[in-house]
């Protein structure tokens, strides 16, 4: 069992370097910071974390996550770094690929793309992606960043994003491309994941979740003719919990990502000490 950290880090919290470079001497696997560029001062979305829907007001200080991820790997050298999650449908895919390409180059292949469609409608339509149809938006955006990673001359032609064909360097490091993890519990999510991603990356899962989403995976990556065993899952954002984590690897999961909760950096730096003691 791999064992992750994910925190947000802010203008007011530890330094993400700092954390990244303790994490990675503390034998963590891996580092995952959220995205979310802007948030309306005025919309109706509700939070799906909790039961009255008000959204925590971190969630509007976060900073940029390829910028954090980046500063992070200049401090490590073995820790993988990842979106938890990086909201595809707000991006665009030919940035996005050059972005994902260069940070995989210079971590050395330390990447993973951790993605999702978004739940707040305000901030998807704000910034330029179609929330009714996010996830449909979503695929064509990640087959257009295969091809840009994978071809020499790379072009695609959907409905969201159509252009002839281009140049698109760096390569990543990691071939053909970083594992595409799909975050969420949406309906359709698992027929997605068999589709065109590499793992399913769920967010506030029980151990029976886990199970049963495995299941399902595996049944629709059979009838696809594609290998179950290539498809990764990896639970996102869980307490420091020994005797979960353990249920939750007994139930399908090869990786288990911890909260570290935002603060200053004395305190952060405790609380990532007391969080190895606890689960590694």
């Amino acid at each position: 069992m791999d064992i992750g950290i994910s925190t947000f880090p802010t203008d007011y919290s530890v330094d993400i370097a700092v954390v990244a470079k303790r994490a990675e001497e503390l034998g963590f696997d891996s580092l995952w910071v959220p995205e979310h560029p802007i948030l309306p001062v005025n919309a109706s979305s509700p939070w799906p974390g909790s039961a009255d829907g008000v959204i925590p007001r971190v969630y509007a200080d976060i900073v940029d996550p390829f910028v954090a991820l980046a500063r992070a790997s200049a401090v490590t050298s073995t820790i993988k770094l990842g979106t938890g999650i990086c909201l595809v449908p707000e991006r665009n895919p030919l940035l996005l690929a050059k972005e994902i390409a260069t940070l995989d180059m210079y971590s050395k292949g330390r990447f993973l793309f951790g993605i999702g469609a978004g739940w707040h409608r305000e901030e998807t339509e704000i910034m330029g992606g179609d929330f009714d149809h996010r996830w449909t938006q979503t695929r064509e955006a990640i087959l257009a960043m295969k091809e840009l990673w994978t071809k020499v001359e790379s072009e695609y032609h959907g409905d969201y994003y159509d252009f002839p064909p281009v140049y698109s360097f760096p390569r990543p490091t990691q071939r053909p491309h970083p594992p595409v993890l799909l975050g969420g519990m949406a309906r359709n999510v698992f027929r997605r994941v068999v589709d065109y991603g590499d793992g399913w990356m769920p967010n506030r899962v029980t151990p029976e979740q886990v199970r049963q989403g495995c299941a399902a995976i595996a049944e629709l990556a059979d009838a696809a003719g594609r290998d179950p065993s290539s498809i990764s899952v990896s639970v996102f954002g869980q307490p420091a919990d020994r005797e979960l984590i353990e249920q939750l690897q007994e139930a399908g999961a090869g990786r288990v990502m911890v909260r570290l909760e935002t603060a200053p950096e004395d305190e952060s730096l405790a609380n990532l000490e007391s969080i190895a003691a606890a689960v590694l």
